[in-house]
């Protein structure tokens, strides 16, 4: 699933300067999260990832690949 989400949101997010580094569905604590971790030349900042969770939610919605409820944490690929 992660490499159909990856390959989702790529393209869209390449259009506007951002990579997805990484994307996993982990459970952790008993809640279920959806990880895209993203890089830009410049690095990521707040406002990038809000602009890139406003890319990626509609398309995951309109997909439909995930069943179960999740959480959506889109952050910077960091010190990985």
């Amino acid at each position: 699933m992660e490499n159909k989400i990856k390959e989702l949101i790529e393209e869209p997010l390449a259009k506007i300067g951002i990579e997805v580094y990484k994307v996993e569905f982990v459970k952790e604590d008993g809640e279920q999260f959806l990880r895209i971790l993203l890089d830009t030349e410049g690095g990521i900042d707040l406002e990038t990832c809000v602009k890139a969770t406003r890319i990626i939610n509609p398309l995951i919605d309109k997909a439909d690949l995930i069943k179960d409820s999740y959480i959506l944490d889109v952050a910077s690929r960091g010190g990985e």
